[in-house]
């Protein structure tokens, strides 16, 4: 199978083209300061479904925050999604803490493959992203730059939203890996998807392996990657308020341990059935939490989109007087003033409600 895509290529030539290149034309970035696999699995992490250039800044205050992975075992639930917050997918953060504590538990991080393969939310793209930059080990890093780059190479059709067509790319990728260096062969691949053998437009008259390329001779880059659709985001209506009282104290509900944005704060939010008017439907929904309530104002409509989901948000102020009712023995929400509401890690789709509503 490898063979196949392979046996057009000059596997010495085309390692020497993409490396050289790399060293001409690689990015100044923070996690490239040195091979710390610390940082280099806290930047692996973060580049996860989010861009490069949105993650620098996030990235150089987590590390500040949490130097090594000590700090990072010891961290709690609020300081670290505290950190996280605004780059979504919190799920990426919690695994790296534990992460974090097997490294601490195990006495230092792993050296091989099969080990960082272990550590918790770590795929076959991180293990080998880890193990080629900081350690050297010729494993492959396949994510969706590679995809792309390889798949225009060799001229693979395999669909690559099934799950099955990684091990292809990654068979093939480990045929033509440098073994000298895999670090810059990886990185390599990596920068070439994000700035030349982009998805639509490739600069295919800049590309270092240009002459390596079989879709490039065949005019038909633009044809891969082959990737079928995913199926259709859910949507979900809800009613949010944001709810203030007498003393500028908010009302903020904690999110459940388990599930989306699990253990984020968020101001009061219910699933909007249609059956009455947004106002009077919030109404009812408040009446049995606060009392005296003085006025309801709309803030606006607001849109926030998840990999899987979208929330289409009905917003409002409500100002009350007092807080709970007397009817509600135990209630999980909490009153909150203004100088400490930042200090907690608040969803991000209602944060665009609140800058809307301090306006």
């Amino acid at each position: 199978m490898v063979e196949n895509y392979t046996e057009h290529l000059n596997i010495k030539a085309f390692q020497d083209d993409l490396i050289n290149w790399y060293y001409k034309v690689k990015r100044d970035l923070p996690w490239r300061i040195n091979r710390d696999p610390y940082r280099i699995l806290v930047s692996e992490i973060m580049l996860q479904q989010t861009q490069v250039v949105t993650v620098i800044p996030y990235y150089e205050r987590f590390m500040k925050l949490f130097p090594t992975t000590k700090e990072l075992a010891e961290a709690d639930d609020q300081t670290l999604l505290q950190a996280w917050e605004g780059l979504g997918y919190y799920s990426r953060a919690r695994n790296l803490r534990e992460s974090a504590r097997m490294i601490e538990e195990m006495g230092g991080f792993p050296t091989t493959h099969e080990e960082i393969l272990k550590l918790k939310g770590v795929g076959p793209y991180t293990a080998g992203a880890v193990s080629s930059i900081a350690f050297g080990i010729p494993a492959p890093a396949v994510d969706g730059n590679v995809f792309r780059v390889m798949s225009r190479v060799c001229c693979i059709f395999e669909d690559i939203a099934k799950a099955k067509t990684r091990k292809i790319f990654e068979a093939v990728v480990s045929e033509v890996i440098s073994h000298e260096d895999p670090s810059a062969f990886n990185q390599g691949l990596m920068e070439l998807g994000a700035t030349i053998c982009t998805p639509k437009s490739p600069k295919c008259l800049d590309c270092p392996v240009q002459k390596h390329c079989q879709a490039f001779k065949q005019g038909i880059d633009d044809l891969l990657p082959v990737k079928t659709k995913v199926n259709a985001q859910t949507k979900t209506k809800l009613v949010v308020a944001i709810v203030k009282n007498q003393q500028g104290e908010y009302l903020v509900n904690k999110r459940p341990e388990t599930g989306l944005l699990a253990n984020f704060y968020e101001f009061l939010s219910f699933e909007y059935t249609g059956q009455k008017e947004p106002r009077e439907f919030l109404l009812e929904k408040l009446s049995p939490i606060c009392k005296e309530i003085e006025c309801i104002e709309p803030i606006g409509t607001f849109t926030h989109v998840f990999s899987h989901r979208i929330w289409e948000m009905e917003s409002y102020c409500v100002n009350v007087q007092t807080g709970y009712s007397d009817e509600i023995a135990e209630d999980p929400n909490l009153w909150i003033n203004e100088q400490n509401l930042y200090e907690y890690p608040l969803v991000a789709a209602h944060q665009k409600i609140l800058k809307e509503y301090e306006k």
